[in-house]
């Protein structure tokens, strides 16, 4: 990422605009790129600093003071999806997240994928080893 421009080059920036030249001719004078001096003659005018904006660091998560109900409903129901998690987490907190970005935030709060003692992933029980056979029933036997 690139760094921002030095303070003694804002300044001598700034000086160059107010004593009557354009954005344009300071541009060009000092080598930079107009729209660098057009916000930066626009945020000194309306802040009165020179100082860079602040770049890159950590964005903070809005689920953040949401994680003790967002932990309880998993400890309360362990095979919530995330869909459904996102759908109580509107209807309690009125915050709407992503089933995306909520499975995002468990993985890094350390909750993972279940997974059974085999190693594969844990399957519903519509989705066992004998739930695709079909049961051979009699239509005598339905009668019944």
């Amino acid at each position: 990422m690139p760094k921002a421009y030095s303070i003694d080059l804002r300044e001598r920036v700034v000086r160059f605009v107010e004593a009557g030249r354009s954005c344009h001719a300071a541009a060009a004078h000092f080598r930079v790129s107009v729209s660098f001096v057009v916000r930066l003659i626009r945020a000194f005018r309306t802040t009165g600093s020179l100082a860079p904006k602040p770049s890159g660091g950590r964005r903070h998560a809005k689920l953040d003071p949401h994680r003790a109900f967002l932990v309880a409903r998993i400890e309360e129901k362990a095979d919530i999806t995330m869909p459904e998690l996102s759908a109580e987490l509107a209807a309690a907190t009125g915050t709407r997240a992503d089933p995306a970005s909520l499975s995002r935030f468990l993985i890094r709060n350390g909750y993972r994928f279940k997974k059974n003692a085999g190693g594969s992933r844990a399957r519903s029980p519509r989705h066992q080893s004998g739930a695709r056979t079909m049961d051979h029933h009699t239509p005598a036997a339905h009668a019944a």
